[in-house]
Order: C-alpha cells, then sequence, then structure tokens
C-alpha cells in the first residue's frame, strides 16, 4: 500500500487476510440509522473481545459521548464493551445516528468525538473551529476500520449476477430500466434475466456509504456517472430508504430490487450480491478480504495530523481478486482544544480501538484492519492530540 504524506509517498506492506467463512451478527446492524447505544448494546454474535489486559485506560473515567457512522456499528459495540469490561467506572455511549447527523453533533459541541464513512471537507472543519474545538484547534480525520459494500439485489432464479461500474452507473442513475438489457446480458451470458422492471434504493439520509459508493462510481464510470460524489443521492429517479437497514429491508422484500449496503446486511439476510468485473482476470465477489486488497494503493492526503484518504486507486483497481466498492470509516476529532474533562478516556478509548488487539477483534464481523504503516500513523496521532 502506498501512502503519500506531506509530499512523500510510503510503501506499505498489507498481509493478505483470511476470508471469512461466517459472519454471525446481532440483531443491531453495522448501518441502522435508528439511534443505537453501543454502551448498552449487545456484542454481535461470533466476535473475539480483547482481553483487559491489553487496554490501558491511562486515567479514563466517567462517560464519554460519540455519534455518527453506523457503517462501523457493529465494531463499536464490541469496542465498547471490551473497554469497559477493562476499565471500571467509564461509560462510552456511541449513538449510531449516520454519519452526517454525527459530524453535526461534533461540530456543535455536543460529542466527543463522531464516526464518518468519509472524511470532512474543508467548510465541515472549519465548522469544528470554536466550537468543538477550542484554542485554535479543528476537527481532522482519523482512519480506523475497513469494510466493503455490498450491491444487493433480489432477482428470483438469478445466481452470481455481474456487473461492472459502467452498467451500475446506468442502473442507478435510470440509463437501464430493465434487467434484461442487452448490457447486463453481455455480462451474464449463461443467466436467464427476466424482462423485469429494475429497482434501485438509495438512503434518504446523509450518509459515509452513499458518499463511497458514489466516489466509486464517479472514479470508475466517470462518463455514466457525472454527478461529485456525496452523502446525499443526487442522481434522479430510484426510491429511498432511511439507512441501510432500511435498503435492506427494501431488496429482501421488492422483486427486481438492487441497493448497496455493508456486507453484514446482506450476509444477515442471506440477499445476494453483485461481483463486480474491474477487468481483473474474473469478477470478484465481495468480501472482507477482497476488499483489504483493493485497498493496497489507497493514499494519505490529508495534512498531518488530519490523516484523510483517497480511496481512488481502490475504486479503480484491475488487482485480481481485489474488490472495488470500499470504505475506511474514520473517528472525528480535535487535534487540540479537546474538553478536559474526557481527553484522558477519549485517547485511551481512541488508543485501543485502533490497537492490534482492537482491529483485531472485529474482523470477524465483516471488518479489516489498518494496514500497519498506517495503523502506527494513526496512534502517533491519537498520542498528540490536546
Amino acid at each position: 500500500m502506498k501512502l503519500q504524506r506531506n509530499g512523500r509517498t510510503k510503501a506499505l506492506a498489507i498481509g493478505a487476510l483470511a476470508v471469512v467463512s461466517s459472519l454471525t451478527l446481532a440483531a443491531c446492524g453495522s448501518d441502522n440509522n435508528s439511534s443505537s447505544n453501543s454502551s448498552s448494546s449487545p456484542a454481535a454474535a461470533g466476535s473475539s473481545a480483547a482481553s483487559a489486559s491489553s487496554i490501558a485506560c491511562n486515567g479514563a473515567t466517567g462517560q464519554l459521548l460519540a455519534a455518527g457512522s453506523t457503517a462501523q456499528q457493529n465494531a463499536m459495540t464490541q469496542w465498547v464493551k471490551d473497554f469497559q469490561a477493562a476499565c471500571s467506572g467509564v461509560t462510552i455511549n456511541y449513538q449510531g445516528t449516520g454519519s452526517g447527523a454525527g459530524i453535526t453533533s461534533f461540530q456543535t459541541g455536543k460529542v466527543a468525538f463522531a464516526g464518518s464513512d468519509a472524511a470532512m471537507k474543508a467548510a465541515d472543519v472549519a465548522k469544528t473551529q470554536g466550537t468543538a474545538c477550542q484554542n485554535g484547534g479543528k476537527g481532522i480525520n482519523i482512519p480506523m476500520i475497513g469494510g466493503p459494500i455490498a450491491i444487493g439485489y433480489n432477482l428470483p432464479g438469478v445466481t452470481n449476477l455481474v456487473l461492472d461500474a459502467k452498467t451500475l452507473a446506468q442502473i442507478f442513475t435510470g440509463k437501464i430500466t430493465k434487467w434484461d438489457d442487452p448490457a447486463i446480458k453481455a455480462l451474464n451470458s449463461s443467466a436467464n434475466l427476466p424482462s423485469l422492471p429494475i429497482q434501485t434504493f438509495h438512503r434518504s439520509d446523509g450518509s459515509g456509504t452513499t458518499a463511497n459508493f458514489t466516489a466509486y462510481l464517479a472514479a470508475a464510470a466517470p462518463a455514466d456517472y457525472t454527478f461529485a460524489p456525496n452523502k446525499l443521492w443526487q442522481a434522479k429517479g430510484g426510491q429511498a430508504a432511511a439507512g441501510s437497514a432500511g435498503l435492506a429491508a427494501q431488496v429482501k422484500q421488492v422483486q427486481g430490487s438492487i441497493s448497496y449496503f455493508e456486507l453484514s446486511y446482506a450476509t444477515q439476510q442471506s440477499i445476494s450480491t453483485v461481483q463486480v468485473n474491474t477487468g481483473a482476470s474474473a469478477p470478484v465477489a465481495v468480501s472482507t478480504a477482497a476488499a483489504s486488497k483493493a485497498v493496497g494503493d489507497a493514499k494519505v492526503v490529508g495534512t498531518a495530523p488530519d490523516l484523510a484518504l483517497d480511496l481512488k486507486a481502490a475504486y479503480t483497481t484491475k488487482t485480481d481478486g481485489a474488490y472495488p466498492i470500499v470504505l475506511v470509516t474514520y473517528e472525528i476529532a480535535c487535534d487540540k482544544g479537546n474538553a478536559a474533562s474526557t481527553l484522558p478516556t477519549l485517547k485511551s478509548f481512541l488508543t485501543y480501538i485502533s490497537s492490534t488487539a482492537g482491529q483485531n477483534s472485529v474482523s470477524s464481523l465483516g471488518y479489516f484492519p489498518l494496514p500497519a504503516a498506517l495503523q502506527t500513523q494513526v496512534q502517533q496521532t491519537i498520542s498528540s492530540l490536546s
């Protein structure tokens, strides 16, 4: 993996991740935009808790409020459970409200940190100064965990559906409206595609998942998806639902439907997922291992201590076995000017979840860990928070 920071490129080696053989998840999905409290939610089944000895409390005390990304909700549930078990008297309340709402809560000083599935833009950063962040501080992007975005579909009798960026862009912008369209047939010559209308579903709320999916379409099919990537859906047509839970529910119920959501939702509800033709030797099925492989050329484009990533190389990968529709979730915190009452708990918790133990504790939930060199940079940034 190549990381570019302050004009320098650093090569990273990412070890191949084992394909997760089963993702048994709790009822709270990884992208359910209903408000949920990670301090009290049960950890997802099948996850492996970190040992208390791997968590350094370092003065953590009291309650820490946070909100945002629901794509990392299952990870947060596990992390909070582990941390609270190790650090007596600490309560971490993470509300899965969605990336957009979480950033707004952070900007107005309601929470100590926010989760986001996309890095903050300059305009968002400016709104953190003098509100969430005092003493000249500002909000920064801290990468934390990665995961794939699945394209789920409901097409009885059709398995192993293959699409590429061009057909996905044309489907989600309304240019391809029937499942037996010649462009889809060309990618699925042996499939019995019905003459059924395509019903697309997109998020109704501001979502980092939408931002990453549209960034993929814009990067991999720029002639067919001409909108700028955005947390709010920009293309005309289609139907909307709140949260990835809402999208998955629609795909499960509606024949001819297609949408995008985290892999855990497809796994939970046995929803068929698209294999993506990237131009590699074979179409690529969605998995954590394949998504991790695609992130191999991501670059750090933020200015230290900000570690915002550019995933364009992942979206346009042609590497064999690399799944291109990915996201990396961030924690948004102040570089300086954090509240003194919560700073020790904030630093201790973020240090744990970015550690090898913390990252590995959620690998069975459909996430892949940060590459080692980026993990080191993240921990250096967290230690510098003041």
